[in-house]
């Protein structure tokens, strides 16, 4: 796996059907057998954004809010190998926990929150959004030269180090600076049908 730094950000698309809230659960599904947890902070859009500038991007955003990606590691490995797009691996249903949104000024600065996520009690990931390799600026500005933003479009930034596999019964928890935001999920498996 290469370690090198991208210069645009990697950009893949979830459904709307991935998304979860707080306290609810995140669905291992069949088709699969080693999901990963991604702790991310959450960018929402408030006003249509194309072709906009780093400078002008923080003017078209309503708030943050943290979010999981989930994503089937082994099915993404399998489309890496294959040159695929990875939409199978991180579209499944429950595989966007999000927390609930706080408007942009009660986050005094978003490129300095602390991310917490814990896996039964166990610390697993721990950093901060100062690590992010695009500021948000550059993250909502790039994006904008590749497709119209909206009001209410999630932007998920990337993940710190520490990603690992859950498991059934396993009870995740994560947080955001001091616990400004925390968001709380079990897993289970679906049920084949």
């Amino acid at each position: 796996m290469s370690s090198q730094v991208p210069q645009e950000p990697i950009i893949f698309l979830k459904p709307n059907t991935s998304i979860i809230y707080n306290n609810e659960t995140i669905l291992i599904p069949p088709q699969s057998h080693n999901i990963h947890h991604e702790i991310e902070l959450g960018i929402i859009i408030g006003t249509t954004a194309k072709n906009i500038t780093e400078e002008s991007a923080e003017s078209h955003i309503w708030g943050y809010l943290l979010a999981l990606d989930i994503t089937a590691r082994d099915i993404q490995a399998q489309l890496k190998e294959q040159r695929l797009p990875w939409t199978i691996a991180k579209g499944f249903d429950s595989f966007a926990p999000i927390s609930h949104a706080l408007p942009k000024e009660k986050i005094a600065d978003p490129h300095n929150l602390e991310l917490t996520l814990t896996v039964n009690n166990t610390i697993r990931q721990h950093s901060n959004t100062n690590q992010l390799i695009h500021s948000i600026a550059h993250i909502v500005s790039y994006l904008s030269t590749l497709m119209t933003l909206e009001p209410g479009d999630l932007i998920l930034t990337g993940t710190p180090e520490g990603v690992g596999q859950l498991k059934e019964h396993d009870i995740v928890h994560a947080t955001l600076g001091e616990n400004i935001l925390e968001l709380h999920c079990s897993v289970e498996k679906t049920q084949a049908p």
